[in-house]
């Protein structure tokens, strides 16, 4: 049996969940995701770690292996670090066994992962063009739009006439937002617009990491845009793409429930080493 807590410091948010493990029984403890903003994410880190563990009522000294993701590397508090295509395959494999590929969608990045069924990574593709699909450019447009981010998916699958928006260059979308604002574009049109370009260059980025069916799980800060969801499903239709999209709602912790079941798998590697050392 082991109790370990997974980090997962992304561009936009930390998210840290708490496991206690034992073999292929693994029981939720705790979990809590805090936004960045302008705050120290290293700092953030801990304070988040602490509330989980507060959340909990579990000590520092009780816990067997602290493990860490993302742009976690260098935290100076925990044991061990693991690397986030292999994080959000495990965890997104806990969330949905029968997930067969994973849809990344963070701050700054896009990354489609071909897994099998234990959660190896077979193949993948990341975005290679700026930042017109991630979340960070979202962002930005909600709040030029005056939205909240939790508005967005919403407002998206309320529009009836989306209107195009660039795929290429985050720049010439932001200058196609502007233009469509003072074309009275209605709101819900320009997030569905901008939902349909995303969800075009996700799904180029499935069909080249060799992605042909099964189930794909979203994960990263955009699973829950169920707007976002609502326009890859309607994508995947449109290019004739036997997959189906899901997300769940823990999506977001897929990264640091990774970093925490492997890190379980690593402490008990280790004290088996040590018993056969002794």
């Amino acid at each position: 049996m082991a109790i370990t807590a997974g980090i997962d410091v992304g561009t936009g948010a930390v998210k840290v969940v708490l496991f206690d493990i034992e073999g292929d029984n693994i029981k939720w403890l705790s979990k809590r995701t805090e936004r960045i903003r302008q705050r120290d994410p290293f700092v953030l880190a801990k304070e988040t770690l602490d509330g989980v563990l507060a959340d909990a009522s579990v000590s520092i000294d009780d816990i067997d292996y602290v493990a860490s993701t993302g742009e976690a590397e260098t935290l100076s508090f925990t044991t061990g670090h693991f690397y986030s295509m292999t994080t959000h395959a495990r965890g997104g494999i806990y969330l949905y066994p029968e997930a067969r590929s994973i849809l990344d969608i963070g701050a700054l990045h896009g990354r489609a992962i071909n897994i099998d069924d234990r959660g190896k990574v077979l193949d993948y593709r990341m975005t290679s063009q700026c930042a017109s699909g991630t979340g960070q450019f979202l962002e930005n447009i909600a709040r030029y739009l005056g939205i909240s981010q939790d508005e967005i998916g919403g407002l998206s699958k309320q529009a009836d006439d989306p209107e195009k928006v660039s795929g290429i260059c985050a720049v010439l979308a932001e200058t196609d937002v502007i233009n469509m604002v003072s074309r009275q574009i209605s709101t819900p049109n320009i997030l569905k617009g901008i939902h349909e370009s995303m969800a075009n260059r996700l799904v180029k980025l499935l069909r080249a990491s060799r992605v042909k069916e099964g189930t794909v799980l979203l994960t990263g800060g955009l699973a829950l845009d169920h707007g976002l969801l609502a326009a890859l499903q309607e994508c995947m239709v449109d290019q004739k793409l036997t997959v189906e999209a899901i997300s769940s709602p823990d999506s977001i912790y897929a990264g640091a429930i990774g970093a925490a079941i492997w890190g379980a798998f690593r402490h008990e590697k280790l004290a088996r080493l040590a018993e056969m050392a002794a």
